[in-house]
């Protein structure tokens, strides 16, 4: 699937701007990291633009990413491409056991907070840091939605430094910083 197959099923399942763009930041990181492992940009963007495709129509954890890899089998997505979208999301059973499996799970819940810590910064994410990330994640009233351990987790499991990770998923966002809004 290429990249402008994978914005149309986005864009006609996703309305909501922000959920537009959360989908663009991850792209950016996995992208990004795809690049670092010497893997396939283009497939990797491709599973970071559709993890959350679904969520606007199957917002509960009991349909979300079930039903929208339905919604993809249907539409004739190979089905390597359907798990490794579906195992960002941890209840959904399928087993991190590829690298873009592992990234995908350590990129989604990490850029969300990324944007949030942007938002509330005057600079935005032009300089944030992971030192400052890392300050926020221990405040559990800021960002409450965003599982600090699914951060720390994906980092484990993908075999890099918190800070590290960090820093380098907020540069791959810099990259598509104004799309993002911040």
């Amino acid at each position: 699937m290429t990249r402008d197959e994978a914005l149309e099923i986005l864009h006609e399942y996703v309305k909501n701007e922000n959920l537009r763009k959360h989908a663009y930041a991850v792209e950016a990181a996995m992208r990004a990291y795809a690049r670092k492992f010497g893997e396939d940009e283009e497939y990797w963007g491709v599973v970071g633009l559709l993890h959350d495709f679904d969520w606007e129509i199957h917002p509960t954890l009991e349909e979300h990413p079930q039903k929208g890899a339905e919604l993809l089998r249907e539409r004739g997505v190979d089905e390597a491409l359907v798990e490794d979208i579906m195992a960002h999301a941890p209840h959904a059973g399928v087993p991190r056991d590829s690298l873009v499996r592992k990234t995908i799970f350590a990129v989604d819940e990490l850029s969300g907070f990324i944007v949030a810590c942007a938002l509330v910064r005057p600079t935005g994410l032009s300089d944030l840091k992971a030192k400052s990330v890392k300050k926020k994640m221990k405040d559990s009233s800021f960002a409450a939605a965003v599982n600090r351990d699914d951060i720390r987790n994906g980092a484990e499991e993908l075999g890099v430094d918190l800070g590290e990770h960090i820093d380098f998923v907020a540069e791959a966002m810099r990259e598509v910083s104004d799309e993002l809004g911040v």
